[in-house]
């Protein structure tokens, strides 16, 4: 079986990160204050419903916190979802219900959509990807180009989307790119090859986690073929080939077939979906994107009152 990475689904964690974006975003819209029109022009006891609305095409991702949003803005509105997470959407297309006190609802309005469209809007390209490499054996993987405070929130969108989660975070796997290799050079005065370095991890791993160093993931960079053939019968478990060209890809898998290594491997740099289905046919096992998080654009997504 090849290494997997953990991958993101609704959890406590999930529910954490969720609730801790919400306070901040109360605080960025109220200021520990009040929704000065609402109060101003809506009576304290007037009810409301309304219905959250996709205007485009795309994936719908984030229903799961918006009764966390409306729980931790101490609301008494009451949401009934009619789609799931990964869900497609046209234009039109009801997401579900809001219905309660209508000062709540009209201030929580922009928070919730906030929400809805930003995860939305990954979901949406996430799947605008995997569908550009459907027929081969490529998966699409994320990055941590992520936005800050975001990040499990944008993974988990990826998922939703058909993606596949790259690490989590620094915590959770190995990957050794150039600067480090750069560092070592410019401090220690001693070049270390990306060979040397998966060998030099897995001894540190060793003495630093041993219970857990067979199980941790370590991937490596390489940026030329001659690189590849000395870090293969280091056997890590992924490779990424950086910025290489579609005849360099197409090498780098039959050369790796050609050793026998169960290395999986991962290309990256100058990805897009113009690219991405060339990419995907020399034959690598997965193509990582950051444009999946760092140039999602938000689904446009509205209330609209009912």
């Amino acid at each position: 079986m090849p290494a997997e990475f953990h991958q993101l689904t609704w959890d406590q964690s999930l529910e954490d990160d969720c609730r801790q974006l919400v306070r901040l975003a109360v605080r960025e819209d109220l200021d520990r204050h009040m929704d000065l029109t609402t109060v101003a022009l809506v009576g304290a006891q007037s009810e409301g419903r309304a219905v959250v609305v996709a205007r485009q095409h795309g994936v719908a991702c984030g229903l799961h916190a918006i009764p966390l949003a409306l729980d931790e803005m101490e609301t008494a509105v009451r949401w009934s979802p009619q789609l799931q997470d990964g869900d497609a959407v046209e234009p039109a297309t009801v997401l579900g219900t809001l219905a309660g006190p209508a000062r709540d609802l009209l201030t929580a309005e922009r928070l919730l959509l906030n929400l809805v469209g930003r995860l939305s809007g990954v979901a949406t390209l996430t799947r605008q990807y995997v569908q550009e490499v459907a027929g081969t054996r490529a998966r699409i993987y994320d990055t941590r180009k992520t936005t800050p405070g975001w990040r499990r929130l944008e993974k988990y969108a990826v998922h939703c989307g058909g993606g596949r989660n790259h690490r989590t975070g620094l915590f959770d796997a190995v990957l050794i790119k150039d600067n480090h290799l750069a560092h070592v050079a410019h401090a220690d005065q001693q070049s270390l090859s990306p060979a040397q370095a998966v060998e030099l991890v897995r001894q540190r791993l060793r003495e630093m986690l041993p219970a857990d160093a067979n199980a941790t993931i370590v991937e490596v960079e390489v940026d030329s073929l001659d690189q590849l053939s000395q870090v293969l019968p280091t056997r890590p478990h992924l490779v990424l080939l950086d910025n290489m060209s579609l005849a360099q890809l197409r090498e780098a898998v039959a050369l790796r077939d050609a050793t026998g290594a169960d290395v999986q491997l991962e290309a990256s740099g100058g990805v897009n979906l113009n690219t991405v289905a060339d990419i995907a046919r020399t034959g690598v096992d997965r193509i990582s994107v950051g444009a999946l998080t760092h140039s999602a654009t938000a689904l446009d997504v509205a209330m609209d009152w009912g």
